[in-house]
């Protein structure tokens, strides 16, 4: 009985990967991947696409950034900054997107490695984002707003990236990241 059981819920988590890995039409009509943000401040991750799964993880920092690798009518499995995968319902996932700083990232008033620095976001900070080209992807946070390497940032599609070094930091006004994280649950 419980190989039977275990086969079923194997299928049934199976079925939605499979369905997207193919192309074909997702339930909500939407690309898959895609990215996404959580809406609250605090948002349970779980180990399957219902509320009878156990919580897996607890995410504390509304409008991270997560990415929906597979969907069900009502459930997102997506992956968080640190690649970790979970299920969340959709109803805590905001279509606005964001993304999170990898590493210090400087904000450029202009899509160019030489202009000018309007600010320098801590590795960790969650900003908005606007729009994305040649590799510059246009951002805003806490009242800052600037240009970012596209390759600084998580949360970003392969198309908006492009190849980008690193830039230097100039001692420009810095973006705090916020301290709290997402906590593994026992």
């Amino acid at each position: 009985m419980r190989r039977l059981a275990a086969l079923l819920a194997l299928i049934v988590m199976a079925v939605p990967l499979q369905a997207q890995e193919a192309g074909q039409p997702t339930p909500s009509g939407q690309e898959v991947p895609r990215f996404v943000s959580l809406k609250f401040d605090v948002a349970n991750g779980r180990s399957g696409p219902s509320r009878s799964h156990p919580v897996a993880w607890r995410y504390v920092r509304a409008g991270l950034p997560m990415e929906v690798i597979a969907e069900t009518p009502d459930w997102r499995r997506v992956r968080d900054p640190d690649g970790e995968l979970t299920w969340m319902h959709r109803s805590i996932l905001s279509g606005r997107r964001t993304v999170i700083t990898v590493d210090e990232t400087p904000l450029r008033a202009r899509a160019d490695a030489d202009a000018p620095t309007e600010a320098i976001a801590e590795s960790g900070v969650i900003l908005a984002l606007e729009r994305c080209r040649t590799g510059w992807c246009r951002v805003e946070g806490q009242g800052y707003r600037g240009w970012a390497r596209a390759g600084a940032l998580w949360g970003v599609y392969a198309s908006e990236r492009g190849d980008a070094p690193d830039d230097a930091t100039d001692g420009s006004p810095a973006l705090s990241g916020s301290r709290a994280r997402d906590t593994a649950l026992p």
